[in-house]
């Protein structure tokens, strides 16, 4: 069965990379859309952190703003491949954004790996694959991180 969108949420650490090199992998050139897609969390911000004041509004034009440039150069490395590119920057929760996301867009696979940024923030905020992988409508491909234990 060939895949016609493919969508490879990132955090721009690692684990994209291991994502992306699968997914292009089970993509067509030419045919595929390859969707990336990062999603920024709400965060609770002190309203003063010793440096003046911070509004909510500055902080998120500033994250969006360093995530475009990340995204735009990932796209830019998949541009000679011959794959169509989509990519999206999107505020909320992330499992819930990817689920809607995979919905809006008719995503046949997802591509994501079993850890993101560290344990702690796993322990804490529960797994996002995790919550992927039980509400996705579509297949989930959960890729383990080379090196990852089992524990």
């Amino acid at each position: 069965m060939p895949f016609k969108n493919i969508l490879i949420p990132t955090d721009f650490f690692e684990g994209f990379e291991v994502a992306l090199k699968h997914a292009k992998e089970l993509a067509t050139p030419g045919s595929t859309t390859l969707h990336i897609l990062h999603v920024i969390e709400p965060s609770l911000y002190p309203s003063d952190m010793g440096f003046g004041h911070l509004s909510y509004v500055d902080v998120e034009k500033e994250l969006f703003a360093s995530s475009q440039v990340e995204i735009d150069k990932i796209s830019e490395k998949l541009d000679s491949l011959n794959f169509n590119i989509k990519t999206s920057i999107l505020f909320g929760r992330a499992s819930d954004q990817i689920i809607a996301y995979s919905k809006e867009h008719s995503i046949d696979l997802i591509c994501i790996t079993t850890t993101g940024r560290n344990s702690f923030d796993r322990f804490i905020f529960g797994s996002t694959t995790e919550k992927v992988l039980r509400r996705a409508e579509c297949p989930v491909l959960a890729l383990k991180m080379p090196g990852e234990s089992n524990a």
